[in-house]
């Protein structure tokens, strides 16, 4: 397969920084082809604004689906942000490797999300959902928590994990017809030893190493 990991970290050496390195070597042994959008060490811009395009539409008033939809017809993406977009379309599974902040992307990953998904190229004309452009693709969030597994369960401190993620597996992953993979989180990493964090880069590996065999999962349940 074809795979492409965003990774969305200011620190390299961290846990998510394992994971990616993790995941890296996993597939690659595995004899899948990866590639690496690493956002921070990237400089990527999160802003969506005019500078996505080469072209304009309406260069008086920036309504920027409408200027998606123009730059898909025209090839007029700007050059970095032409370079994610063929990423997402040569890969076969995408994987977000992020820490959970305010209960949502990295502001760096979520800039991404809105520059890269542009109408017209990823989505649009009713090429939603099941009808999605990238359907036949799949989609896995690796993510990690502050807080400890107990406090995200229904019921508990900070809600239900699954209902979370949901706007982030169902209102975009979905939404442009991906297959959602059931998430790998990894609860409070810095509240547990050294060799527990080890413990969990492995059993990543395991997990990895068959992925291609795994179902999707049911987002709409949540």
């Amino acid at each position: 397969m074809n795979i492409l990991i965003v990774f969305a970290h200011p620190e390299p050496k961290s846990f998510n920084g394992g994971l990616l390195d993790t995941a890296k070597r996993t597939l690659e042994e595995g004899g899948h082809t990866v590639v690496v959008s690493d956002l921070y060490r990237m400089g990527f811009n999160p802003v969506s604004d005019r500078h996505n395009f080469l072209v304009a539409k309406e260069p008086d008033y920036l309504k920027l689906q409408l200027e998606e939809s123009h730059a898909s017809a025209n090839g007029g993406f700007a050059p970095e942000l032409e370079a994610e977009i063929c990423k997402i379309e040569a890969c076969d599974l995408m994987i977000f490797q992020f820490p959970l902040w305010w209960f949502g992307l990295p502001a760096i990953l979520k800039g991404w999300v809105d520059r890269t998904l542009a109408m017209g190229r990823t989505y649009g004309n009713g090429a939603v959902y099941g009808r999605g452009i990238f359907h036949g693709k799949r989609a896995l969030l690796s993510v990690t928590t502050g807080g400890p597994e107990e406090t995200f369960r229904k019921g508990g401190f900070n809600g239900d994990i699954d209902a979370i993620l949901r706007p982030i597996q169902r209102g975009i992953l979905q939404f442009v017809g991906f297959d959602v993979l059931k998430p790998q989180i990894h609860f409070g990493p810095v509240r547990v030893s050294e060799s527990q964090r080890k413990r969990w880069l492995a059993d990543y590996a395991k997990r990895l190493s068959r992925v291609a065999e795994e179902d999707p999962i049911n987002v709409g349940e949540y």
